[in-house]
């Protein structure tokens, strides 16, 4: 099995806190459609044969795509590649994107499930991001879609804004509960380099949130979710049962994918490789039926971190089996004797031949999975 990752570089307007590649200009939108399905046309050999389960529609704002846009990619991956009959097909939307017409036309175009990146409910919140929509039309989008016959809905909701109370970001909580929505996104925000939080923030312009106010909201994401039926299955990810984002389990469980388009990624087992993060350096490799990317060859070192940091954060856990049958004596024993603090400081706990994260050591994930890091 494995996965196809679309990157649509396009949006309206540039949210302050992203450092995803994208272009507010829309003009080359038909030629990197065209680009795209030309790559796919070159690396049908990449999965060597693996048929495709998912396929995931990221960016950027891929809403901004038109139904034919759409049908062109999807109708491409399926003449290249061995697709799975029950094959999960997200779409990534902004809410001032879907109307009526627009979810419809999504439909018929072969999407099934939705991501609605929503952040909040709160129009002074949606204002402090640059986001393109408000709130009235976050919740109607979320309506329109369930009418229109969108049964595997996932939305984004970000915590750690500043000036956000805590009784604030419950009240976010529940009105995603209260939409019946199957699964929610939830991630702290974070100031990435070269954005526009990052200036407001070195300007003293926004004073980000303290770690003890962004734990206090993460807890809160943590047992609203649960109390209402939302299984935690990752750090950021929670979902009703039967609703598990397929694509992104198989990336936590280092399932094989491609990545096509500007600055896309695509991860084969043993390197990874990404695409020139350039809209117009793209269309000229490929108006040449060539690809402009960079490969890496990942180390046994390499494959062992990654395979801690994306295991651990899920409920399944890093499996010590499969640390002990795939990497050396060494990486063993250092692996056996840091979980061992961890499990004493009460921040791991051992399942039968997993390992998982307490309560107390979810929100400290990342911390916890560099100290297993085999350097």
């Amino acid at each position: 099995m494995a996965g196809i990752y679309l990157h649509i570089p396009f949006c309206k307007q540039a949210c302050h806190y992203c450092d995803f590649h994208f272009s507010t200009s829309t003009k080359n939108q038909d030629k990197v459609v065209d680009a795209m399905e030309k790559e796919i046309e070159l690396r049908q050999d990449y999965l060597q044969d693996k048929s495709i389960e998912t396929i995931y529609f990221g960016g950027g704002t891929p809403s901004l795509l038109s139904k034919s846009q759409l049908e062109k990619l999807l109708l491409k991956i399926h003449s290249v590649y061995d697709v799975e009959q029950d094959v999960e097909i997200t779409l990534e939307v902004n809410p001032d994107d879907l109307n009526a017409e627009k979810l419809f036309e999504l439909k018929q175009a072969g999407i099934n499930r939705l991501s609605i990146g929503i952040q909040s409910f709160f129009n002074r919140d949606l204002t402090f991001m640059n986001r393109s929509h408000n709130v009235s039309q976050a919740i109607e989008c979320v309506k329109n879609a369930q009418k229109v016959g969108f049964d595997n809905i996932t939305i984004d909701l970000i915590y750690g804004i500043p000036n956000q109370t805590n009784e604030e970001w419950e009240r976010n909580l529940l009105q995603a509960i209260n939409l019946n929505v199957q699964h929610i996104s939830s991630y702290c925000l974070t100031v990435e380099p070269k954005t526009a939080l990052a200036h407001m923030v070195k300007k003293k312009q926004v004073i980000q949130v303290t770690d003890e106010v962004a734990e206090q909201q993460f807890n809160m994401l943590v047992q609203v979710l649960g109390d209402n039926g939302l299984e935690q299955y990752e750090i950021s990810n929670f979902a009703k049962e039967g609703f598990i984002s397929q694509h992104n389990s198989n990336y936590w469980r280092g399932v094989k994918y491609i990545g096509v388009g500007p600055s896309a990624h695509s991860f084969d087992g043993h390197s990874r490789q990404w695409n020139v993060a350039n809209n117009n350096l793209y269309l000229k490799a490929l108006e040449n039926d060539k690809l402009d990317f960079e490969k890496e060859i990942l180390t046994e070192n390499q494959r062992y971190n990654e395979y801690i940091l994306t295991s651990l954060r899920t409920k399944w856990g890093t499996n010590e089996n499969f640390i002990f049958n795939n990497f050396d004596q060494k990486m063993t024993n250092f692996f056996k004797k840091e979980s061992k603090k961890q499990q004493k400081e009460g921040f791991l706990l051992k399942n039968d031949e997993n390992y998982v994260l307490s309560a107390k050591g979810k929100f400290l994930a990342d911390r916890l999975a560099s100290d297993l890091f085999y350097l």
